[in-house]
This record gives C-alpha cells, structure tokens and sequence, in this order.
C-alpha cells in the first residue's frame, strides 16, 4: 500500500512541485521514496511514490519502476493478489524479472497486451502508466474501488495523486468549491465520484481507466458489478452454501500473503468473525484486533471474545474512553481532504492505530453488508410497502402520533427509527434508501442555503447519480437496483474512503476479502432471496458461518461501528458544535442560512429533536472548510 502522485505538463516540470505533492502523502508511505522527472520532447513528465513496504521489501521494488529500455513507468499503490501465477505465465511466455513485487507483474503484463492487462489483475489497486512510444499517460483503478485515485486537469497537463490535498500543492489546481457536489455532500454524507468537492478535482472512477494523450483525456469502464434481474437459480440452497464457503476461503487466503506482519479487524459482528474464522485455518498464530469502549451501549468486545474463544485466535483488546474517541476530533482535519460525515471513521481510526503497533496488514469484513442486504434500510424496504398500501387517514393519523414520540438521544433509538422511516416514505425506493442513510432532503436544503446559493442550484437534481447508475444498470427490481446502488455509491464513496484514510494515516494497509471480484461476481448473480429473504438479512451468509463461528454473532441484530452522536453534540461536543456552527462563522461563508442552523441546535439541546443527521454534517463541513478554505 503506497501513495502514488504526479503530474505532466508542457516544458519543463518544476521539481518542488512534485516534493511538497509527496511531503503530504508521507502517512501512506514512511518506507521509501521515489521521483522520476522525463522530458518527452516538448512533455515533462513527474512521478512520485511514497511506499509501504508489504511484498518484496527490497530497493528491487522500488518506485516509480521501468521496463529495461524505459519506454514505460510506472508508479503504483495496492496489491495484486494472483501476481504471483501471472508472474508464472509470463516467465513462461519469456519474460524476465528483476524484482518478485507485484509491481513489476503489472509492468510486464502492459509490455504483453498494452491496457487491456487489467481484466487480469485481481486485486485492489490504483496506478499511472506512462506508455513513451503511445506518448500516452494511463491512470487506472480496481474494479471496487478499495484504492483511491484523483486527477485534475491544467491548462498544459494533468495532475493526479492518491489524495487531494496531494493535488492541492500544484500551484494550478483551485480550491473553489463545487457548490453541486456541496448539495449532495448533504444529502448522501459524502460526494459521489466522479466529482470531488473541488471543482477542478475529479475521481477517477472504480472499474475504469483514464487515457491522456494531446491534451485530451478518454475514460473507459472496463468492469461494472455484474448485478441481473431476477437471477436463475440452478443449484440447490446447500449447493450454494458450500460454493459460497469455498470462494470466501480462496479470497481470505489470498489476502494473507505478504512479506510482513498480518492480522485481522475482529469487531462482534458476522463479518469480520467469518473473515477471522478462516484467517486463523490458515495461520493459527495469526492476531485479531479488537477495540472497545467504556459505554455498554457502544461495546461490542462480549462478542468479540467470543469469536476468539471460540477459534482459539490470539486476540489483541484496546479499550477506550468516549472522551479519548471525542478528541480523536482533532485528527479530523487530517484525515479527511473533501468532507465526509460517517461518524464511525473515528473509532476506525482508532482500531487502525492500534492494531499498526503490531501489523502493518489487516483483513476487514468491509462489504459484507453491501454484498448481501445486511442493513436494516433493507429490512425497511420490505415493511415500507405495508405502509404504502394504507389508507390515507390512516397514514395521517401515524405521522401525527410519530410527533408525540418522546425523542431519546440514545443510539438509533425508537422515535429515530420512526422518523426517518416515514421522512423516505412517498418516493421511490431507490431515492428513499439514500433518504434513510444519509442527511439533508432536499426541503431541508431549502431552509439551509443561501438565497445566491440556491440560485446556482436551481436546475440541479440531487440525485442525478441515482438516475445515471440506474440507467446504466438497466435494472429494472428494487431490491437489484438498491442493492447495486449501495455499491455504487455507499460502499465506494463512503465505506471504502473511510477505511482508506483511517488506515492510511496510520501507514496500515486493510484488504477486504468480501470485495475479491470473483467472489462479487458469484454473489451478484445469487437469487435475491439468499440475500434478503422476507425481512431475513444476509441469509445465505448467515447460513454459510453455521458451525464457522459462535451462534449468538450470527443472530444478533446488527449493530453498527458507531458513536452516540445525540448526546455528544449536547456534552462533549457541545463547544465544538457551537463554534464551528456560530453566527459569525456561517455568516463569512455566505452557504447557509445561520437562523435556520440555529434552531437545530435549539431544537437538539432542548432535546425537542435529535438532529443529529443535520448537525453532524454541518459541523464536518465546516472543520474541513476550515482547513482547506480557509475560515474567512
């Protein structure tokens, strides 16, 4: 795992330019450094890497890497989990090798069938290629995005890098704020790819590659979650069952390759028990990591243990004090370059500190939930169409006696639930899912921005991306659709980012074996109802870890990596909220309406409502503001 950075440009490149990109990614790569500056006749070409040493620790792999007559460079971040046969197939083919780096493999695979190597990788994975003969510079991404990747265009080149701040130190990339990504960011917690929360800033996106050539820039798909209506089963349940068991063990195995130290996140859920259960078949001695806290309602190490126990693993616990998690605030700024308002990132970041004192690889059980229907939301778009099929008055008379709910500020409490279960009710189901997840609709935005604000957006649709996946598709059910835009969106621009930065600035590579895409494309074209069956979530998975880990983690509800938000922002974060959210502040920004921000915080404090879903996006919004804008 590394941090990748560069740019191209007419003429000649400036070489403080490319040290200060590097100087801001050094957290994803403290074991060695590389740059590489080529003049391509009329081109300057720079390349930087920041590497984390996982396979081949030798100066061998270094990067940025090239072929033997240097007509083409590389400079790359992830791993390549079958380098090792395609490495085989090429000696075969007669190609030699200088290094046993994963790296190289990729190298030696463009030099065999050009950009089209990517259908061979299996892997996370994010690099820039530099072809001299095409004069042609390739950026690419893995299929599911665990890897990040920005780019920006100037007016001579392009620049691109692992994180935005990186792309921040080129001298021509702006910081104005795309005030349409700001909506969404709103809305969703987080910007959709392929926008970024700078105008100039893009993602690339998951599955795709770019080409830059001429000044002109092509990008292409290569994969997409291969997601059908209404898939065939032909096999028997157990068939299934046994199938899905066999895939997991390979990608699990795979991702305990490396030349360095490897453990395993083991929270007190199914996913991660399953991921550790076959971990530790494969190495016994292998350490799980777990973190608690001294809040009962947010512990979740009973559980955990009992995973341990129950598969005899070496099991490492950390536990924390709420306050401890509270002033991991303060790294905020850091880990973050664009605005993100899952709250779980602190205690990721946590775990992620810990467990780099001891490793420097991890497995998760992120995707799992994206996967196989695991959130509630699903549960939600089941009982949903019960609350559609009522009589009018009747549906009247439940929002009436939802608003005499006593409000709890305790973690997803009653009147929570039922609040924003009826807040997604009336649009569709694709949309109310998004609705249920995340933050602002768009009748609370009205209240929020400005009057110059809402004039910019006034022919904006929020959920252009909803619509442009959905066409994309050409899903046709529910549950396909929901299921295939949580992927899309959630995973990629929310889970995934978040693991990525909370890992990274802890110089800790984290692999997900539920994401392998062989396994993704199994699952994709399961039957829905191994899926969500009735109100049943994960049912074939939970099926699958029958006998793998102790009963009691597979039947309990699920219970997310969060933090009790409502009742913070009344205690400990009570300063901090009015700070970042004071009158004077929103004022200088000229983006939100202070009277209308004020009396959530009223509404919140006075315990009348639990805003946490609004405040919490704000208050995110502004700390980042505040250190990538500036807080005039």
């Amino acid at each position: 795992m590394c941090g990748i950075y560069g740019f191209l440009t007419r003429g000649d490149v400036n070489r403080r330019i490319l040290r200060a990109m590097g100087d801001v990614l050094s957290h994803r790569g403290p074991d060695d450094e590389g740059e590489v500056f080529l003049d391509e006749g009329g081109i300057g070409l720079a390349l930087g890497h920041r590497r984390l040493s996982v396979i081949d620790l030798s100066p061998a792999a270094r990067q940025p890497m090239a072929n033997e007559d240097q007509t083409v460079w590389i400079t790359y971040n992830g791993e390549i989990y079958n380098f090792q046969a395609l490495r085989s197939e090429l000696e075969q083919r007669g190609y030699r090798f200088r290094s046993h780096s994963d790296t190289e493999v990729i190298l030696r695979l463009y030099e065999s069938g050009g950009i089209d190597c990517l259908q061979k990788l299996n892997g996370m994975f994010a690099f820039a290629l530099w072809d001299r003969r095409q004069k042609t510079l390739f950026l690419a991404r893995d299929r599911i995005g665990e890897k990040p990747l920005h780019f920006g265009l100037i007016p001579d080149g392009i620049v691109f890098a692992s994180e935005i701040k990186a792309l921040l130190k080129h001298p021509q990339i702006s910081r104005d704020i795309d005030l349409k990504s700001l909506s969404k960011y709103l809305t969703y917690e987080y910007v959709p790819a392929p926008n970024s929360i700078f105008t100039q800033i893009k993602k690339l996106e998951p599955g795709s590659y770019l080409a830059y050539r001429q000044g002109q820039i092509e990008v292409h798909a290569y994969w997409d979650i291969p997601l059908t209506d209404n898939p065939i089963s032909y096999r028997t349940e157990q068939e299934y069952i046994e199938e899905l068991r066999e895939r997991f063990s390979r990608a699990v195995k795979a991702r305990l390759v490396a030349d360095v130290p490897v453990g395993v996140f083991l929270s007190g859920g199914i996913d991660s028990g399953l991921v550790a259960a076959l971990a530790v078949r494969e190495k016994p001695h292998l350490e799980c990591f777990t973190i608690g806290f001294d809040e009962p309602s947010f512990d979740e190490t009973a559980y955990a243990r009992a995973v341990a126990s129950a598969l005899g693993a070496e099991q490492q616990v950390m536990t924390f004090t709420m306050r401890e998690m509270a002033e991991t605030l303060r790294k905020l700024p850091e880990l973050l370059d664009e605005p993100l308002a899952d709250a779980s990132i602190l205690p990721t970041y946590l775990l992620s500190k810990f467990t780099a004192e001891r490793v420097k690889v991890a497995l998760s059980g992120d995707g799992g939930d994206e996967l196989f229907a695991g959130y509630p939301t699903y549960q939600a778009h089941r009982l949903v169409t019960y609350y559609d099929s009522l009589p009018g008055f009747v549906k009247t008379a439940l929002r009436a006696a939802a608003s005499y709910l006593p409000v709890s500020h305790k973690n997803i409490s009653a009147d929570f639930k039922v609040k924003q279960f009826l807040k997604g009710a009336g649009v569709s189901s694709e949309i109310r899912f998004f609705i249920w997840m995340g933050g602002f609709i768009d009748a609370e935005k009205r209240e929020l921005l400005t009057g110059d604000v809402k004039a910019v957006l006034r022919a904006h649709n929020t959920y252009e991306d909803i619509f442009q996946y959905i066409s994309t598709s050409k899903l046709t059910r529910d549950l396909e659709r929901i299921l295939y835009l949580s992927m899309k969106l959630y995973l990629q621009d929310d889970v995934l980012v978040k693991v990525d930065r909370a890992s990274m600035a802890n110089s800790l590579e984290v692999r997900c074996p539920f994401l392998d895409h062989e396994l993704v494309e199994f699952v994709c074209h399961l039957p829905t109802v191994y899926k969500l069956n009735g109100i049943k979530t994960k049912y074939i998975l939970k099926k699958a870890a029958e006998g793998m880990i102790p009963r009691a983690v597979i039947t309990r509800p699920k219970k997310g990596f969060g933090i009790p938000l409502s009742r913070w922002l009344c205690t400990d974060l009570k300063e901090l909220m009015l700070h970042y959210l004071s009158e004077d502040r929103i004022k200088k920004q000229g983006l939100f309406n202070f009277s209308y921000v004020r009396a959530l915080i009223d509404s919140h404090l006075r315990k009348e409502s639990d805003h946490r879903k609004l405040l919490w996006p704000l208050i995110v919004f502004q700390i980042w503001h505040e250190r990538f804008i500036g807080s005039d």
